[in-house]
């Protein structure tokens, strides 16, 4: 594997999640709370079993508390919680409590139901809290300790990172969620994002939505949201995760999905990929234009269309025309989007939109007869 000038490219380094990073802290604290003296490594285990230390980046106590802090370090994965310290304070807890779990400053709340936790819990998700138990415990066992603990998880920051985040559409208030279900972070992994796919389906229907849009990115999920005027927890972020978003809905139904994206992202579901990135396949324009004759496209736009720079300029040649190509992508686009939802009453519609956000075409149905040509 090569870069510029066929130097050598490193591979990727990997990270550690919040959930990682939150499990040291609260072990570095207990250690601290109970023995006076803090680590300067802690070593906690992973969920697979593999066992890794962390440096603790600082230390402090109170006359009833504990706190320690770690760095995390995402590796080369662009995470907006790369760099951020993340903190834990413990303190001795009821008896026979265990380890109980506080949301600190920036450090959201969970507000609504669908979540892996129940509204009102601090958003720290159920495999972190398994891996800061078993630290806990295993720390209680080597010092002879009382493992019922309160641990508060803080991070400085939080809440203002969280905006950047799907944390606002999801229900989770005032900061970041500690997440993880491996406890490394994978740089530029599909994981995350179908997760949060995932979950942001569950919010909706825990809510009752009837109606949710899958968008591919910003402009397409305004734009859908205005033309729907549907509530911030019906719009799920879906990317180029299209095959993700409706598998997962074909197993948890909702009343209806509509599909939201532009031209040439519409065009390659129209194609049949379901991941609409550009490592996974280009918009294949031979396919455009047999689709556009099969529709009795003007001759010239089917000869563009074959010999075109980008599905864009086809877009705007047709429109100038007076030629519906987005209804025609809509609709072979509607029949993708529908083999992979299965045979289900989900109601689904695709609605197709240009570089500025204006509908440009739109289908609730397979074709069953080309669409007149509109002449200017």
């Amino acid at each position: 594997m090569t870069g510029t000038a066929g130097t050598p490219r490193r591979p990727l380094k990997r990270g550690w999640t919040t959930g990682s990073c939150a499990t040291a802290a609260a072990r570095a604290a207990y250690e601290l709370l109970i023995t006076g003296s803090c680590p300067a490594m802690v070593e906690i285990a992973l969920p697979g079993g593999r066992r890794v230390s962390f440096a603790v980046a600082m230390h402090e106590t109170s006359t009833a508390s504990a706190t320690a802090a770690v760095v995390k370090d995402a590796g080369d994965d662009p995470d907006v919680t790369h760099g951020a310290l993340i903190k834990a304070t413990v303190q001795r807890g009821a008896e026979k409590t265990g380890v109980t779990f506080r949301a600190g400053a920036g450090v959201g709340t969970v507000t609504r139901p669908g979540l892996p936790l129940p509204p009102g819990e601090p958003a720290i998700n159920p495999v972190p809290r398994q891996m800061i138990t078993a630290a806990i415990d295993e720390a209680a066992i080597a010092l002879r300790a009382n493992g019922d603990v309160v641990v508060e998880i803080s991070i400085p920051g939080g809440e203002e990172l969280a905006r950047k985040t799907l944390n606002p559409r999801l229900g989770i208030i005032g900061g970041l969620s500690i997440l993880g279900t491996t406890g490394i972070v994978v740089p530029f992994s599909c994981a995350a994002w179908i997760h949060s796919i995932y979950r942001g389906i569950d919010v909706a229907r825990a809510a009752g939505l009837p109606h949710i849009a899958g968008a591919t990115g910003s402009t397409s999920e305004k734009a859908v949201q205005q033309l729907y005027g549907l509530p911030e927890a019906g719009l799920i972020d879906m990317g180029d995760f299209a095959g993700g978003m409706l598998k997962y809905l074909r197993r948890h139904p909702v009343p209806r999905i509509t599909v939201a994206g532009g031209f040439a992202k519409m065009t390659k579901l129209g194609q049949g990929l379901l991941d609409l990135h550009s490592r996974a396949g280009e918009v294949d324009l031979g396919w455009l234009a047999d689709t556009l004759r099969d529709a009795e496209a003007p001759d010239a736009l089917v000869a563009l269309a074959r010999g075109a720079n980008t599905a864009l300029q086809v877009l705007q040649e047709a429109e100038r025309i007076g030629f519906p190509a987005g209804e025609i992508v809509a609709r072979a686009a509607w029949q993708t989007a529908r083999r992979a939802l299965g045979d289900n009453d989900i109601a689904l519609d695709v609605a197709v939109f240009d570089r500025d956000g204006r509908l440009v075409g739109q289908s609730s149905g397979p074709a069953h007869s080309p669409l007149p040509r509109k002449r200017r």
